[in-house]
């Protein structure tokens, strides 16, 4: 019989072996991939500078997903009450979309929170829509956490202001007078990150919040996932926050489930990283975390 030490010297001896074959950069990263009897654990290393890109941790197919939004909704909670620790308050900013339901719903249980200190931000909104239609993000937020909790302040974006240049300013100021600490986002399917589809993203974009045309995939996923009945009803413009916002955060915690995104992680994670696919840009920051669901990650080789 094979003793536990003669498995573990094994193991030690293949990845010493697999590792003098492998290394990883900023472009093109090692998979580090760790299996338990029940979860996953992933990681994508730049072994040139010693650091992290981003990590990912999942379940079996077996196991449910909702699983792994709680495990991020955990890990997200607890970095707040450390942040809280040593700061009066934070400023937090969310995202509005399906994809992040199940988290959200974890993330209000969590009674460790002191939700009084913390203000709040969203990522978008569309422009000419209703605050209190169905399918505005700061809608879709405020019935499920917004409301849910007693924030501090909730910093609402308002697609339908007089001057919607105007309104990007104010709420840059905002952003820039409350600096962000932790940012919950997702990935669309074509890759975007906030509303920063490939053909308006900017790595280095000078503003903090801006006016853009939604490209027709990011419109079609809004049908998609049944935000809206038909492609001619999603509005075709909405406010954003730019990349450079969203990076500027000291932590980033993007959840990704369900099958429809699967190639948009399989490109943050392997592709080049650009603005065609604008999530790849969280591979350079250092304090992210990515968390998949089964089908979101079955592209990934394991």
């Amino acid at each position: 019989m094979v003793g536990k030490t003669d498995r573990k010297a094994e193991r030690e001896r293949r990845h010493a072996r697999v590792r003098t074959k492998i290394s990883g950069t900023a472009e093109r990263p090692r998979l580090c991939v760790y299996r338990s009897n029940k979860n996953l654990f992933v990681q994508v290393i730049d072994d040139v500078n010693g650091t992290t890109l981003a990590a990912a941790s999942t379940l079996d197919k077996e196991v449910k997903n909702k699983h792994a939004n709680s495990e991020a909704a955990k890990e997200v909670a607890n970095k707040i009450c450390k942040l809280l620790e040593k700061k009066a308050e934070i400023n937090m900013i969310f995202a509005a979309a399906p994809s992040q339901n199940e988290f959200l719903s974890h993330l209000i249980r969590d009674k460790r929170i002191d939700w009084t200190r913390i203000n709040a931000f969203h990522m978008d909104e569309y422009i000419g829509i209703h605050p209190d239609a169905s399918q505005s993000f700061g809608h879709f937020l405020r019935i499920r956490i917004f409301d849910k909790v007693p924030f501090k302040k909730v910093n609402y974006l308002n697609g339908r202001a007089e001057s919607l240049e105007e309104e990007c300013k104010r709420y840059a100021n905002l952003l820039t007078k409350y600096p962000v600490d932790i940012v919950c986002l997702g990935i669309g399917e074509n890759g975007h990150i906030a509303f920063n589809d490939p053909d308006v993203a900017d790595f280095n974009d000078p503003k903090l919040v801006k006016i853009v045309k939604l490209d027709p995939v990011c419109r079609q996923q809004q049908v998609n996932e049944k935000c809206f009945e038909r492609l001619d009803l999603v509005p075709k413009e909405a406010l954003t926050l730019t990349i450079p916002t969203l990076l500027k955060a000291e932590w980033l915690f993007c959840i990704v489930p369900f099958k429809n995104k699967a190639h948009a992680v399989y490109r943050t994670i392997y592709g080049e990283i650009s603005e065609k696919c604008p999530a790849s840009i969280l591979r350079r920051k250092e304090k992210s975390s990515l968390y998949l669901d089964a089908e979101s990650a079955k592209l990934i080789n394991l």
